[in-house]
């Protein structure tokens, strides 16, 4: 059965997002089952390690979502105008460059990064991120023109994909090169997809009026800001390893906590970037009021999450995933708020890029992730600047958002 509204000119109706939103929460719910068996298999020690690569993986995949992006806006915008260029090639011939460019910067960056399995690592990322261009490419193509079905099923197999090859790591006791495979495993998930959907090999064949200069430029400023946004989202092991040196089992208690207290908000926003940015394309001539209620909803279920964290977020966390894993209710609400401020955070850059305000959202995503750097490397224990670097970088980025939409003027554009 096809979407009701498969073309780019339908609007973003309330079936879309709950179809997004359920194949969101099975993502979610197979990416906590992912770091659950990899927590209770690997010490507190090795899950950093493995904390650290998810990380580098996410940074990586997180930048490929500025395909997505300019996919879907492209596809979106269009009012149909003759197709130019097809992004389906494009991200495809990205992916291999950024491969390409990994391995071989490799010798300069990885003995920073990876302190197990350095090859393995460097070769799952580099092939990982080559196959999850396409996939986020494809994405963008099936949110573009409304086949939230397709977009949902491509979502859920990604996950479904790597938390088998986890569980399975768990059964054999493959130990920790196995949840690095788990980590990439749905990057092959668009194979899967064109092989078994007429609606997503329709979808992969269709052009967009940008030449394919002018969507590569697209695709950079977008995947600026998306390599950015990374680096706070699913980067952040990574930046937290760059800016302490060894993290220890301490570290892996913070990556832990900071991973499940943010999830619940910005799995389901990162998720419905398509289902946002479409939105947004449709609210051409108010965006600013446009995030009103977005907005409000996330902060009133942030505020939730912030009680809920710190009232049985340390009971969890020891029953969860073991005794070795320690942390005070305050840290974790003060995580959890943290997290409220990088989700406002993605709903103004996804209402920008909507605009074509690339410059201003990757703009607004450098400053947040520049601020949170720096102010990691403020003298201060390990956890205290975690919080602080996590709630207070975002609001730069906001503020370059914010007053880009405010001067925006679509009508004369």
């Amino acid at each position: 059965m096809t979407d009701a509204a498969a073309s780019p000119s339908g609007a973003v109706t309330r079936s879309s997002v709950v179809r997004v939103g359920a194949a969101t929460a099975v993502s979610a719910l197979c990416g906590y089952a992912v770091l659950y068996l990899a927590a209770r298999d690997l010490e507190p020690a090795g899950f950093s390690v493995f904390s650290v690569f998810w990380g580098a993986f996410g940074l990586a995949s997180g930048a490929a979502f500025g395909l997505l992006q300019e996919s879907t806006r492209e596809v979106r915008s269009a009012r149909g105008e003759p197709g130019r260029s097809r992004p389906m090639r494009i991200g495809a011939g990205v992916g291999v460059g950024a491969a390409a460019l990994i391995a071989l910067t490799s010798p300069l960056w990885s003995a920073h990064v990876f302190v197990e399995d350095r090859a393995l690592s460097i070769a799952l990322l580099s092939l990982g991120l080559a196959g999850f261009c396409v996939h986020t490419t494809l994405l963008g193509m099936l949110a573009g023109r409304n086949q939230w079905s397709g977009y949902g099923a491509l979502m859920v197999t990604d996950a479904l994909l790597r938390v088998t090859v986890a569980a399975a790591s768990f059964a054999i006791g493959w130990g920790l090169g196995g949840y690095l495979w788990a980590t990439v495993a749905g990057a092959v998930s668009w194979v899967l997809m064109l092989a078994l959907s007429p609606a997503a090999r329709a979808a992969a064949r269709v052009h967009t009026p940008a030449d394919t200069v002018t969507f590569l430029r697209g695709v950079g400023h977008s995947t600026t800001a998306a390599g950015a946004s990374a680096v706070l989202v699913m980067g952040f092991p990574v930046l937290l390893q760059a800016t302490s040196g060894d993290l220890g089992a301490t570290g892996g208690v913070v990556i832990l906590a900071v991973t499940l207290t943010r999830a619940p908000l910005l799995v389901p926003l990162t998720a419905m970037q398509g289902n946002l940015i479409a939105y947004f394309v449709d609210q051409r001539a108010h965006r600013v009021r446009a995030l009103a209620a977005p907005a409000a909803l996330v902060a009133g279920l942030g505020a939730l999450g912030v009680l809920v964290a710190g009232l049985v977020g340390p009971w969890f966390l020891r029953t969860a995933f073991g005794p070795q894993y320690q942390a005070d209710g305050a840290l974790l609400a003060w995580l959890t708020a943290a997290a409220v401020a990088i989700a406002l955070l993605t709903l103004t850059g996804a209402a920008t890029v909507a605009a074509a305000l690339h410059r201003a959202y990757a703009a607004g995503w450098l400053s947040a992730t520049l601020a949170s750097a720096l102010l990691l490397l403020m003298p201060l224990t390990l956890e205290v600047r975690t919080v602080v670097a996590l709630m207070c970088g975002p609001l730069f980025g906001m503020a370059v958002h914010l007053v880009a939409l405010a001067g925006d003027r679509p009508a004369g554009r």
